[in-house]
């Protein structure tokens, strides 16, 4: 597997958001349960519309660590998923394939759909755990709250976290970039 980045351009995310909802609805509301969330796409892909519909929170037992999780819907997201669900019957899985019989995308769909947004706007290294990785890396620009968000993503330590958002890369890049000698 690749390594993947975050978003880290809000335009560029903001233009892909805005692609992606007039192409296709069903990848639009992937990329937002995912840029909105922080969950992993497998946790993702679990989602039926019943998990969704009309609820203040998600809630779900993570697939990677098997605990259980409460996510306060985000209002932009709330209606995005309100837009999605409206006509959609409710044992529907959310991101539903369109060749078998309700049952969800494949990971490896999800890749796909990303790893071509990621061509289309020409963001390199982009792949599932992008949109986790975006949701951590905007967050901790805004709060500066590296606690919080070690606990969210359950890491080990800050520095995992920090290094996990792409904060230690862009550290990394400017000491070289601004490095001078005289």
């Amino acid at each position: 597997m690749n390594y993947v980045e975050p978003i880290r351009n809000l335009d560029t995310l903001e233009n892909m958001c805005f692609y992606l909802k007039k192409t296709n609805e069903r990848d639009y509301l992937l990329f937002m349960m995912g840029i909105y969330t922080g969950l992993r796409v497998s946790d993702i892909l679990k989602f039926r519309i019943y998990d969704v519909k009309d609820k203040r929170q998600i809630v779900l037992r993570e697939k990677k660590t098997g605990k259980q999780k409460f996510i306060e819907i985000n209002p932009i997201l709330k209606r995005a998923i309100k837009d999605y669900v409206e006509d959609k019957d409710p044992d529907d899985f959310l991101i539903k394939s369109r060749k078998n019989y309700n049952r969800p995308i494949s990971r490896e769909r999800a890749y796909v759909i990303l790893k071509e947004l990621g061509e289309l706007f020409d963001v390199p290294c982009l792949g599932t755990h992008s949109m986790r990785k975006t949701w951590g890396y905007h967050y901790y620009k805004q709060t500066k709250d590296i606690a919080l968000l070690q606990k969210i993503f359950n890491h080990s330590s800050p520095a995992v976290t920090l290094h996990y958002i792409g904060i230690d890369q862009d550290r990394m890049n400017k000491a070289y970039t601004s490095f001078r000698y005289f």
